[in-house]
């Protein structure tokens, strides 16, 4: 292994932190982000009791990856937002809003295949 391959390794590990970074600072600052973990655990833990399907468990972990994505992606889209126009512009409230849309369209369709997928359990 040449020192080229070693400064690439090296990059794609800290990317990896990079990212890591990322997610821990949406967690510990994003209520809604800190909501979706919290929802996240309880449906895993359910998910664990019902002993749901793989296929379903397929389901479950895409939609949380899925919400975890979008909700990364909304407190970007809010902070690159926030950067380029720190007084209120009625574009950067439009981009922020179609944002934070995006997440709730997404959670509210978790939701709704999360009961299609859970209810036979309890019911």
């Amino acid at each position: 292994m040449d020192s080229r391959d070693k400064k690439g390794i090296a990059k794609v590990v800290s990317s990896f932190g990079y990212a890591i970074e990322g997610f821990l600072y949406v967690c510990k600052t994003q209520r809604n982000m800190q909501i979706h973990v919290a929802a996240s655990f309880i449906v895993l833990f359910l998910g664990a009791v019902l002993s749901i399907t793989a296929g379903e468990w397929v389901v479950v972990l895409l939609l949380i990856a899925g919400m975890f994505s979008l909700e990364l992606m909304n407190t970007a889209v809010e902070k690159v937002v926030d950067l380029v126009s720190p007084e209120y512009h009625i574009l950067a409230k439009h981009a922020k809003d179609a944002a934070a849309a995006a997440v709730l369209v997404y959670a509210c369709f978790a939701v709704l295949i999360g009961g299609i997928i859970f209810l036979k359990y309890l019911f």
